[in-house]
């Protein structure tokens, strides 16, 4: 082992390993100056837990010749025979190592020796990441040489793991945050804040196709419900909407009770306003089938639903808006009024789909005129349209 490459190891782990600029790069360069240095690693994994809706944490393989494989775990893996048989899930728990000869009496141990014995594997340590906040991750090293690792080698596992702890508590921390930002407030605005734009009143002008939904009779459907059971269709019913506004370039920015207010912005120099507009009509067309199909069993019957969006484009102000320090990233103006008030007007014209007249003309062809409305709060009328291609909704 070459102690002065094993300092300046460590040394560049502290100093926030500058020159691997992603989690892949700086695991990949840890494990091939290990080698350098002396430590004959086949196979090294990196588990960490972190905050996310859908995975309950992402993994890093090395292997000796091999690029670094980036990989998640969802909140099933918790539960598989596969985690709960696994040494991985006992370093998780109590974090504590574990240690394993191959070729010893604890060879067998594991499921997964045997497959490590297949690639020729002769040694095993699961080491614990063990961060300031009191979280525990995993990491696991293994060797083919002969003998397996002998206690010098073992010895500098050991001291590398508190340097790379940290390095990776800091990356871990960082790409939580991002991933909050996301889900809560959204990618685009998630990425404004985590570039500074914090300050009440952080505001900026910007062209944007709106979108304005809600669910039809949700207030006579959460009286006759559990909670527990409207909170569920609720998650079902953006299901079929938020994944055709995110396939076609929007952003959801708020779910209000039932309703759900996303934008797709317009570039301000090279933004093609009909594109835009053709993508939020594909996407509420796609919504609109998925809610048709929703079908959500109920004792004897099946609850269906029906819902309604309104499309509008225009200038719209984005930004930080608030009181003291409780500020909410979101859009306001007299665009998002209108989109708010056509809304409402898609239940009284029994229609799934209505757009502004900005709208219809920006995505001409698809319209049927339904006339022009009065609307609250604005000194003209509003001429409504409704999709050609849809049929009247019952009342």
């Amino acid at each position: 082992m070459n102690a002065s490459d094993l300092q300046k190891l460590t040394e560049w782990l502290i100093d926030g390993a500058r020159s691997a600029p992603s989690p892949p790069a700086m695991m990949a360069e840890t494990c091939e100056r290990l080698v350098a240095a002396g430590l004959p690693l086949s196979r090294v994994g990196i588990f960490v837990r972190t905050l996310h809706p859908d995975i309950v944490g992402r993994n890093f393989v090395w292997k000796q010749g091999g690029e670094v494989v980036v990989g998640s775990a969802d909140y099933e893996m918790l539960d598989s025979e596969e985690f709960r048989a696994s040494p991985l899930a006992i370093v998780f728990a109590e974090g504590r190592e574990i240690r394993a000869r191959l070729d010893g009496p604890d060879g067998n141990r594991f499921p997964i020796f045997a497959d490590l014995r297949e690639e020729g594997t002769t040694d095993y340590i699961a080491l614990p990441l063990l961060n300031v906040d009191g979280s525990v991750h995993a990491s696991s090293w293994t060797t083919k040489q002969p003998g397996g690792f002998t206690d010098v080698q073992l010895k500098a596992l050991r001291e590398l793991i508190p340097p790379l702890s940290r390095l990776i508590e800091v990356t871990r921390l960082r790409f939580m945050s991002t991933i909050l930002l996301d889900t809560y407030v959204g990618n685009r605005a998630g990425e404004r804040i985590m570039h500074g734009q914090i300050r009440r009143g952080h505001t900026e002008t910007m062209d944007a196709a709106i979108w304005l939904s809600d669910l039809r009779g949700f207030t006579a459907l959460s009286d006759r419900l559990p909670s527990e059971t409207v909170v569920d269709i609720l998650n079902r019913y953006f299901d079929c909407q938020v994944s055709a506004i995110a396939a076609h370039g929007g952003e959801v920015l708020k779910f209000m009770g039932d309703g759900l207010l996303a934008v797709f912005p317009i570039d301000e120099y090279v933004g093609d306003t009909r594109k835009v507009c053709a993508q939020v009509l594909d996407a509420a067309r796609a919504s609109r089938t998925n809610v048709d199909a929703l079908q959500y069993p109920i004792g004897d019957t099946v609850e269906r639903f029906r819902f309604g969006v309104a499309l509008h484009v225009g200038k719209i102000l984005y930004g930080n808006i608030g009181g003291g320090n409780r500020l909410d990233f979101t859009c306001i103006g007299p665009a998002v009024n209108l989109a708010a008030r056509l809304e409402k007007m898609a239940g009284r014209l029994h229609r799934t789909v209505v757009a502004s007249r900005a709208f219809a003309e920006a995505s001409a062809g698809h319209w049927d005129d339904l006339g022009e409305f009065p609307i609250a709060g604005f000194s003209k009328a509003e001429r409504v349209y409704g999709l050609t291609d849809e049929t009247l909704a019952p009342a």
